[in-house]
């Protein structure tokens, strides 16, 4: 679908579909930064786990990822929807029991949401404000998701500096 878009005083026409494209490309490639895929390769598990200078541990940062990318997604998609308590609702902290199968589920539900938040980049009706909520349409709620990712990816990348692993 082409869109005039009026910048400045200047009109120019938009090709929606590079929007969307743009937008894939930012939750899912990285652009500015490495991707979340590269920032986990060859991570073990107890690497995972640990938490240098008092630091949160990368489980404890992607699953806050997770629940964050999983409440704007949700939030985006379902009017009903009411988000966790915050900051309790947001942050977990590592289970005592922490192992492989709770690191595997976080990072598979993380990466199922992300897909579901790239297909709602290729479907939704970007600029359609969500109901009840004036200023937030789907192109927010996915430029706040990718926003956020980011900024945690980088404290990723920071504690695998501090345990030696990057």
């Amino acid at each position: 679908m082409m869109r005039q878009c009026v910048v400045m005083g200047h009109t120019t026409v938009m090709d929606e579909q590079i929007i969307r494209q743009e937008i894939g490309k930012l939750l899912h490639e990285g652009q500015a930064h490495v991707t979340l895929e590269y920032a986990l390769e060859g991570l073990s598990v107890s690497n995972a786990s640990r938490r240098p200078n008092g630091l949160k541990s990368i489980w404890e940062i992607l699953e806050h990822m997770r629940i964050a990318q999983h409440d704007i997604l949700e939030y985006t998609r379902d009017s009903a929807y009411v988000s966790p308590p915050w900051p309790a609702g947001f942050w977990r902290e590592l289970p005592d029991d922490f192992n492989e199968q709770i690191w595997l589920e976080t990072c598979e539900a993380f990466f199922a949401d992300r897909a579901a938040l790239l297909e709602l980049a290729h479907t939704a009706d970007l600029t359609r404000a969500l109901p009840d909520t004036p200023g937030h349409t789907p192109l927010r709620q996915l430029l706040l998701v990718a926003d956020h990712n980011a900024h945690h990816l980088g404290q990723i990348i920071d504690v695998r500096r501090l345990l030696g692993d990057w």
